[in-house]
């Protein structure tokens, strides 16, 4: 009883933030990644990012206790939510850096890189990419496996072909949320229709009307940056694949690694245990073919093929830039990725609790005027709380929750509701630098969110086909009368 009357006059206590105090933690963060980015640049980070969201962090709990009367239990639950939600996912991270630095070792992401350097052509190398991610992740229904994997391998690939690794890692990170976004095995997918009520299949034939234009433009797009980019003379792809060559045992028995993780993620086998036999799969392999590599990496195989799963590895090779690339971090890797994602996740538990995130909601509620300004409004929304919240999960739930009234009030198909939801958060997470998409992805890939951020087309054309769509008002239905009336009736029978 004492709870529930604390809990109670916790709850008595609380005050609503006014836009402008809600926005403010949002500008301090701005301003000190802006700050920490000038001082530290790519080692920013290291540490110093995610001193700046703890920072950022603190000054939402002063502002929350201090002026909206926010007790520390409200902030320390929040935070505590938020975090147990992407633990899944850190232990993801951790495997994730396993595989890759077990399948560069073992020579399996070589091996793609030297068939497929003899296979893509350099004209087509941008585009090629961009479907091949974008058909991987169909298959898959993860943007974060396809990136992994297939993704490392292009990005080895554009690299040793000379171009910039902002265009590289932008075509694939455009294809592989494609998949993420239509795949029914994505999550996200699954969780912007299930949160809704809207049938699966239903929502992706739905967003198929924003999503073909969208991919098709991007194609067209790297299409033409593949005639302009410049990649590297044919002696210097001879002399990469040649060191290649010297340095690992490239036979096409490795290809069956990314086989056996390929059937394994047909057959929907979690994520987790698909990973985790990747990587066994991958140790066995290394050592078996790349015995030498091993006994490089340390005299013992077993204690050279445990750090080629949990540690820092490299190996010395005849070409510059297969050195770096070959190059694996491991499990610890990941480790500055994951502290960044606990601090990301304490900024949006103290955002969510002080209110801030639902006075900003209400700032684009407010602007709805019209059908373009809803669709415009709930995609604005989306992607300020992947700023704000970090967690692309957490984002869409919001969104579609902090909209789903509003569409009802105003007649729309909910389906509307879960396509706008789907083309702003799922696939923009990934350009938010501290977003928990977008340091995976940069950490994996090895490149910065602010390099690959403005070739990310896809990503980007997304939740601006969506308001345009809006406003040409194309396959945008209103709910019929007589269920809009059932409805009605219903909800006047529930007892006040």
């Amino acid at each position: 009883m004492n709870n529930e009357k604390t809990t109670k006059h916790e709850q008595h206590l609380k005050k609503r933030p006014s836009v402008m105090m809600a926005l403010m933690p949002l500008a301090v963060l701005v301003t000190m990644l802006t700050l920490t980015i000038r001082a530290f640049g790519s080692n920013s980070l290291e540490g110093a990012s995610q001193i700046t969201l703890l920072i950022v962090s603190a000054f939402c709990v002063l502002v929350g206790m201090a002026y909206l009367n926010v007790p520390w239990s409200s902030f320390e639950k929040a935070i505590t939510k938020n975090v147990s939600s992407v633990s899944s996912a850190l232990i993801i991270l951790l495997l994730i850096g396993a595989l890759g630095g077990t399948w560069m070792i073992s020579g399996v992401v070589p091996t793609l890189i030297y068939y497929g350097m003899h296979i893509i052509s350099p004209d087509a190398f941008l585009v090629s990419s961009c479907v091949i991610c974008a058909l991987v992740s169909v298959m898959t229904g993860s943007s974060w496996t396809t990136i992994a994997t297939i993704g490392i391998a292009l990005m080895g690939i554009g690299k040793a072909q000379g171009f910039a690794e902002g265009w590289v890692a932008g075509a694939i990170i455009s294809g592989a949320y494609f998949g993420d976004k239509i795949s029914p095995l994505s999550d996200t997918t699954t969780m912007s229709s299930g949160a809704l009520g809207v049938p699966l299949f239903s929502h992706i034939r739905y967003m198929f009307i924003t999503t073909v234009p969208s991919i098709v433009l991007t194609l067209i797009i790297f299409t033409v940056a593949g005639f302009f980019c410049q990649g590297s003379q044919s002696t210097d792809v001879a002399a990469f694949t040649g060191a290649l060559q010297q340095r690992f045992c490239i036979t096409p028995w490795l290809l069956l690694v990314p086989f056996f993780t390929g059937v394994l993620i047909a057959r929907r086998v979690p994520p987790v245990i698909t990973l985790f036999l990747s990587t066994v799969m991958a140790v066995g392999f290394a050592i078996v073919f790349q015995a030498d590599a091993l006994h490089e990496i340390d005299p013992s195989l077993f204690r050279a093929a445990m750090k080629s799963a949990y540690g820092s590895t490299s190996l010395a090779t005849s070409s510059p830039m297969l050195t770096d690339l070959v190059a694996t971090r491991g499990m610890s890797g990941m480790m500055g990725t994951i502290w960044l994602i606990i601090c990301a996740m304490c900024f949006g538990g103290c955002m969510s609790a002080g209110g801030m995130v639902s006075a900003i909601s209400r700032l684009f509620i407010h602007m709805v005027k019209g059908r373009t300004s809803l669709v415009g409004a709930t995609a604005a929304t989306g992607v300020m709380l992947n700023v704000a919240i970090a967690d692309q999960y957490l984002c869409i739930l919001l969104t579609g929750n902090m909209f789903r009234d509003v569409y009802d009030r105003e007649g729309y198909e909910r389906r509307l509701l879960s396509r706008t939801t789907e083309d702003a958060v799922t696939v923009t997470s990934v350009l938010v630098p501290w977003n928990t998409c977008g340091m995976t992805q940069s950490t994996v890939l090895g490149v910065s969110a602010f390099t690959y951020l403005p070739y990310c087309f896809f990503n980007i054309i997304s939740p601006l086909m969506s308001v345009a769509v809006a406003a040409l008002g194309y396959k945008i239905f209103r709910k019929k009368t007589a269920e809009a009336e059932v409805t009605a009736v219903k909800a006047a029978a529930v007892p006040a």
